[in-house]
């Protein structure tokens, strides 16, 4: 069973210029003029046992100006942080471009414009498409700002996925992280604004209900993104919705389901998440919450029976992400916005007020 392990590496402008309008907005792009977390992601492969896969790693930039330099950015990192038995790949906006310019030559021009590396979708379906052009039958996907600390990982991962377990075929598993402190829990902030927008709250109970109970693997409402197993049998059929600018990874999930796909979290299988400090402002990274849970809902009401489709409603998502895919909506937006907005209004910002 040959697998690829695909990372995306986000970056932005030098720190002097930062974000500009136009720019794709990423949580936490690494500025062209610092060393950012791929290095260290990289250099973590060393701890691991099992090292029968190839890396290849995806470089994103925010925008398309500094697509050169960042190639040789990331160029740099992956000779000086490659120090275990894997062989270690760079596929960027040039490599992309000379694909284009095939599917342009055989007549599938159309398509280009699926090939991204532009918003979390479509880097995201490229974590499948690379995997799938070099002959893979599992991408497992992790992220730039994750260090291995277990040296059985990859025979975790590879442990399930694309076997029959208590009678079905396992083509998804799901692993989670584990914060700074050792600990699977998010941070539950205490602004009063978050009594309504309580999602690191649902976030947390939800994980108590899948990670810290028994059996190892069973279904699960969540996943992240960069810890995620698929099998060549899911990720040939069901793409991730480039429609999508935020929660791609639970997006995926939900289409995976309603194609009758199963996801299912093994317990065991955890990566130290260590990102550093979100560069964009809370009103902005709200805002692209609400659309994703806006479009996510509608997405799940506009559901129509069809033969070989599953049905999937709020309630079969548990607390989270079910808890903002309801009728409630609109009232959790509104009364956190207006208290959020209040609170910048309270520090002088009435920009982001």
């Amino acid at each position: 069973m040959k697998l690829t392990m695909v990372i995306p590496s986000y970056w932005g402008r030098e720190s002097s210029i930062g974000w500009l309008e136009g720019d794709a907005v990423y949580d936490h792009a690494t500025p062209l003029d610092s060393e950012g977390t791929l290095g260290r992601a990289i250099e973590s492969l060393v701890i691991l046992e099992d090292t029968d896969f190839e890396l290849v790693v995806l470089v994103a930039p925010n925008n398309m100006e500094i697509a050169e330099q960042v190639e040789q950015k990331v160029r740099d990192v992956i000779r000086s942080s490659s120090n275990a038995d894997v062989r270690v790949h760079m596929f960027g906006p040039s490599h992309l471009e000379k694909l284009h310019e095939v599917l342009k030559k055989d007549g599938m021009g159309e398509y280009c414009d699926l090939l991204s590396l532009t918003g979390y979708s479509n880097i995201r379906n490229m974590c499948l498409f690379v995997p799938h052009i070099m002959g893979s039958d599992v991408a497992l996907l992790i992220d730039d700002d994750e260090v291995f600390e277990d040296p059985q990982f990859i025979s975790k991962a590879k442990e399930f996925i694309g076997k029959y377990h208590e009678g079905r075929f396992i083509n998804a598993v799901a692993g989670y992280y584990l914060q700074p402190n050792g600990d699977y829990h998010v941070e539950v902030p205490e602004n009063p604004w978050t009594k309504y927008w309580d999602k690191n709250i649902c976030m947390n109970e939800a994980f108590d209900e899948i990670i810290d109970t028994s059996p190892r693997l069973k279904e699960t409402p969540f996943v992240f993104g960069g810890n995620m197993v698929i099998h060549r049998d899911l990720f040939m059929k069901v793409p991730f919705d480039p429609m999508v600018s935020r929660g791609e990874d639970i997006d995926y999930l939900i289409n995976a389901r309603m194609f009758g796909h199963s996801f299912l979290l093994d317990n065991e299988l955890a990566i130290k998440h260590l990102p550093p400090a979100k560069s964009h402002p809370t009103w902005k990274r709200v805002r692209e919450d609400i659309y994703r849970f806006v479009y996510e809902r509608a997405k799940l009401m506009s559901q129509k029976e069809t033969d070989g489709m599953i049905m999937l409603s709020a309630e079969d998502l548990s607390c989270y992400p079910g808890s903002f895919l309801g009728d409630d909506l609109e009232e959790k937006i509104g009364k956190s916005c207006r208290l959020l907005s209040e609170e910048y209004l309270s520090k002088g910002d009435s920009v982001g007020s």
